[in-house]
Formats: structure tokens, sequence, C-alpha cells
């Protein structure tokens, strides 16, 4: 039987944690985007 190999779960592991924090900073980013966006009234020019 082969032995299982730790480093490898470890590094997916690892993996699967980088990805889900860059999408949740990708989600606050573009959320603070468009809560900038409608807070501002548009300009008008006149």
């Amino acid at each position: 039987m082969a032995k299982p190999n730790y480093s490898f779960e470890k590094r997916q592991k690892e993996l699967a944690k980088k990805k889900k924090k860059e999408e949740k900073r990708l989600k606050k980013l573009e959320k603070s985007t468009v809560g900038d966006e409608a807070e501002q009234p548009p300009l008008t020019e006149g």
C-alpha cells in the first residue's frame, strides 16, 4: 500500500485557502467601488 503524500495535501489546502482569500478580497474591493459610485451624485455640465 502506498503511503499518503502529506506535503501534497498541505499544498492543496494552502492553495485553496489562498484562492478563497483572493476571491474575498476582490469581492470586498468590488463592493467598495460600487458603493463609492452610488454615493457620489453624477456631475452635470451647465
